[in-house]
C-alpha cells in the first residue's frame, strides 16, 4: 500500500512517460497504428489526426489519473455536502454566542428607545398616576426580563445520570426623523416577538396543563395509537389535573409562593430530584395547599 505522496508521485511520472512517447513518435513520423508491415505517418494523415490523436490521448491520460470505478452518485454527493459538514463541526458551537448577544443588543435597543423617544412623549401628554403605573409596570417587566433570562444563561443545564398612511407634515428634524424610525423598528420588533412567542407561549401552555414535555407527547401519541388498536385507553400517568400541573411547574407548594414564587424574582429548585416523578396513580394530589 503507497502512502498518499508517494501514489501521486507515481501517477505524475505515469503522466509524464505517456506525453513523453507521444511527442517521440510524432518526431519519428510514426502514430500508433501500424500492422502488416505497414506504418502511418503524421505526413499522410493531416494535421486533423494529429489534433485527435492529441485529444485521445489527453482523455487517455485524465481517465489514468482520475478514473475511480468504486466512484459513485454518493461519493460526488459527500464531495458536495463537505463544506456543509465542516460549519456544522466548527461554527455551529458559536451559535449559542451569537443568539444570547443578538437577543442582548435587541432588548437593549427597546429599553433605550423607551427611554429617549416613548417616555418624553408620554411624560408630557399623559397624567401623573397613569405615568407612574407605566413607570412602575415598565420597570417590572424589565426587571423579569433581565432576571430570567440571566438565569436561564447561567444555570446549569445539568447532566444525565451515569445510570440512566394623512397629509404630508412638515420636515421633520433629524432628531424627529431618528425617532420615528426607532419606534417603528421598536413596533415591527415587539409585534414579530408577541406573535412568535404568543404561539409558543400557548402550545407549552396546553402542554403544562396535560402534564407532558414535547418529547413526552411523540412518546403518548404513539402509546395512544398502539393501545387502541388492542382495546385499551392510555391514561398519562404524571398527569394530575390541570392546575395542579401548573402549580408543579410554577413550584407553588403553599399559597404565599404565589408572591415570592411567581409574581417576584426567585431561584427556587423544582418539584423533586429530577430523575423520578410521582405518578397520578400512586397519589391523589401531588402537593398539599
Amino acid at each position: 500500500m503507497r502512502l498518499s505522496g508517494g501514489r501521486w508521485t507515481w501517477k505524475l511520472s505515469r503522466a509524464m512517460r505517456l506525453v513523453l512517447r507521444w511527442c517521440r513518435s510524432c518526431r519519428r513520423g510514426v502514430c500508433g497504428k501500424g500492422g502488416g508491415g505497414r506504418v502511418e505517418t503524421n505526413n499522410n494523415r493531416g494535421p486533423g489526426g494529429a489534433v485527435a490523436e492529441l485529444w485521445s490521448y489527453v482523455k487517455l491520460l485524465l481517465r489514468s489519473l482520475y478514473y475511480n470505478s468504486l466512484t459513485n452518485s454518493d461519493t460526488a454527493l459527500d464531495c458536495v455536502f463537505e463544506p456543509v459538514y465542516w460549519i456544522v463541526d466548527n461554527v455551529t458551537r458559536w451559535f449559542g454566542v451569537v443568539f444570547v448577544s443578538l437577543v442582548v443588543l435587541l432588548t437593549s435597543s427597546v429599553v433605550v428607545i423607551v427611554y429617549l423617544c416613548l417616555l418624553p412623549f408620554i411624560a408630557s401628554t399623559y397624567s401623573f398616576p397613569w405615568l407612574l403605573w407605566h413607570l412602575c409596570c415598565g420597570h417590572w417587566l424589565l426587571v423579569m426580563v433581565v432576571f430570567h433570562y440571566y438565569k436561564a444563561t447561567t444555570t446549569h443545564p445539568g447532566c444525565p445520570p451515569k445510570e440512566l398612511f394623512k397629509p404630508t407634515p412638515p420636515p421633520f428634524t433629524f432628531k424627529e426623523t431618528t425617532s420615528h424610525k426607532a419606534i417603528v423598528f421598536l413596533w415591527v420588533l415587539t409585534s414579530s416577538v408577541a406573535v412568535a412567542l404568543g404561539g409558543l407561549t400557548l402550545w407549552h401552555g396546553i402542554l403544562i396543563g396535560r402534564g407532558e414535555t414535547s418529547v413526552e407527547r411523540h412518546i403518548n401519541n404513539k402509546e395512544i395509537r398502539r393501545l387502541k388498536e388492542r382495546g385499551k385507553v392510555f391514561r398519562n400517568p404524571f398527569h394530575h389535573g390541570g392546575i395542579n400541573n401548573w402549580k408543579t411547574m410554577l413550584g407553588v407548594e403553599k399559597p404565599s409562593h404565589w408572591v415570592t414564587r411567581v409574581l417576584l424574582p426567585s431561584s427556587h429548585p423544582p418539584t423533586g430530584d429530577g430523575l423520578t416523578w410521582e405518578s397520578a396513580y400512586a397519589r391523589r394530589d401531588p402537593m398539599a395547599i
